[in-house]
């Protein structure tokens, strides 16, 4: 039956002549991946709970279904259980240690690239399958992307600022040749006058933040004198009027509240995203600085001198940047070689630049 006339599909179709070496080839290869699939759906299944667990689990299924069509169309050929490819298994080995967000983030890249649409062994319905598996996949791993937004682009952005700066000012008077003793010193005090720098901006920022906050959420005491209003002439549908409501919305609701009809709250705090402690974030950035601030510094650290000591703080804070790049990447879905290579193209970009003011000083100074 066809899952376009909106019956189920039961795959039993089987070949109508011998299949070739390749195709069983091909087929063993997506029952294996199928069966990886499924496997990684239920080991983060395994770490969730409620509503989370319940859609993972379907997922497994829906792989399920798929890995049977595979059997079907195999017969005796099925062979023994194979392992499925790199990447599947590494998801795998992701999903039974973390089942985290970029596990999710993972899947979800990893589905959007079933070769199913293109292969006419396999039913327009799992086609149209993995295309939803991919949506469903999304939409999990946007509720961990939301909860680690705040702390994620702190950190990412922290590192890479104190990555990128530290690096383009200690290669920057590098290249000016002054003393390998003056470039430490710089580059500490880089680090140290960033983080602080870092520091002081979020505690502010945060702090202001919350006290904007807390400016807009309403008195409690105001709310204690609803029950003296005068029940025809009043002013509370004003509040809900101001606070976003029609006219018709706001009179009829605090008609509910005065007269007691309504069991809400008459005046409720409008709804903000939490914010977080002023000192902890103030504390994160000062570390997230300093840690990405401090790779730059290492080579002259340990006593590494002239052009040895750029090229290893390079390539140093190159594999930083990658990683960092990468992990955003992951996150986000996309190609993690991709924004790899762009966070690294736009460092060493900054860096580059400073470095070669640096030269032009130094020969001018000469």
């Amino acid at each position: 039956m066809d899952a376009r006339l909106g019956h189920p599909v039961f795959w039993l179709t089987m070949p109508n002549a011998a299949p070739s070496q390749s195709d069983v080839r091909r087929w063993r290869k997506y029952l294996a991946a199928e069966r990886a699939e499924a496997a990684v759906y239920r080991d983060l299944a395994s770490r969730r709970s409620g509503e989370e667990r319940d859609i993972l689990l379907a997922l497994a299924d829906a792989e399920g279904r798929h890995e049977q069509h595979w059997i079907n169309l195999l017969g005796n050929d099925v062979g023994h259980p194979r392992t499925g490819d790199l990447r599947t298994r590494f998801l795998g080995l992701l999903a039974r240690r973390f089942g985290s967000v970029f596990v999710l983030a993972l899947a979800q890249r990893a589905e959007s690239r079933s070769p199913y649409e293109a292969d006419n062994d396999a039913t327009d319905a799992m086609a149209a399958d993995e295309r939803i598996h991919e949506e469903v996949v999304r939409a999990l791993a946007a509720r961990g992307r939301q909860r680690l937004s705040g702390t994620f682009r702190a950190a990412v952005f922290g590192a890479n600022d104190g990555l990128v700066s530290n690096l383009a000012l200690v290669l920057g008077i590098s290249a000016a040749g002054v003393d390998n003793r003056i470039v430490l010193l710089t580059g500490i005090a880089g680090l140290l006058a960033g983080a602080l720098s870092m520091g002081a901006g979020e505690y502010v920022s945060v702090r202001s933040q919350r006290e904007l906050l807390d400016a807009t959420t309403p008195s409690p005491v105001t709310g204690d004198s609803v029950p003296f209003l005068d029940v025809d002439a009043n002013e509370l549908a004003l509040v809900y009027r101001a606070r976003g409501m029609t006219v018709t919305e706001a009179t009829a609701h605090a008609a509910e509240v005065i007269g007691g009809r309504s069991i809400a709250p008459a005046l409720r705090p409008q709804d903000h995203e939490a914010v977080g402690s002023a000192l902890g974030a103030a504390v994160s950035s000062f570390c997230f600085f300093a840690s990405g601030a401090i790779i730059p510094v290492l080579p002259y650290l340990f006593g590494a001198q002239g052009l040895a000591a750029v090229v290893i703080s390079a390539v140093l804070v190159g594999l930083a940047l990658l990683g960092t790049g990468a992990i955003v990447g992951l996150l986000a879905g996309a190609s993690p070689l991709k924004r790899a290579l762009r966070q690294l193209a736009i460092g060493f970009g900054a860096a580059g630049v400073t470095y070669l003011l640096g030269l032009l000083f130094g020969v001018s100074a000469g």
